[in-house]
């Protein structure tokens, strides 16, 4: 069973900076399709970035320019460096990998308010 644990939510100003970290218990975390989903309170989860297992990028246009996702292989950890942070930002985010399968982390909430 691959568990993914997410961490680096917190309360920050907006404008301010966060960074998201992901570490997956998986084998060939190389071979996983990464992403990063959000949910605020009263809505949908959402998309915001995903990265393949080749390293390729794809942002939800609501944070293009603001967010990367990144990952680092050697380590099993995905990243999301959020800059630039709005309070329409606030919300829980989650981990999701995938290979053959969905697996889903527990999510760690950030904040965004002054």
């Amino acid at each position: 069973q691959v568990q993914l644990v997410e961490s680096g939510g917190g309360l920050v100003l907006p404008g301010g900076s966060l960074r998201l970290s992901c570490i997956a218990s998986a084998r060939i975390f190389s071979m996983y399709a990464m992403a990063w989903y959000r949910q605020a309170p009263g809505k949908q989860r959402e998309l915001v970035a995903t990265v393949t297992s080749g390293g390729s990028t794809n942002y939800a246009d609501s944070v293009k320019g603001r967010f990367t996702i990144s990952r680092d292989n050697a380590k099993n950890t995905v990243y999301l460096q959020m800059n630039s942070l709005k309070p329409e930002d606030t919300a829980s985010y989650y981990c999701k990998g995938n290979y053959l399968r969905d697996y889903w982390g527990q999510g760690t909430q950030v904040t965004v308010s002054s």
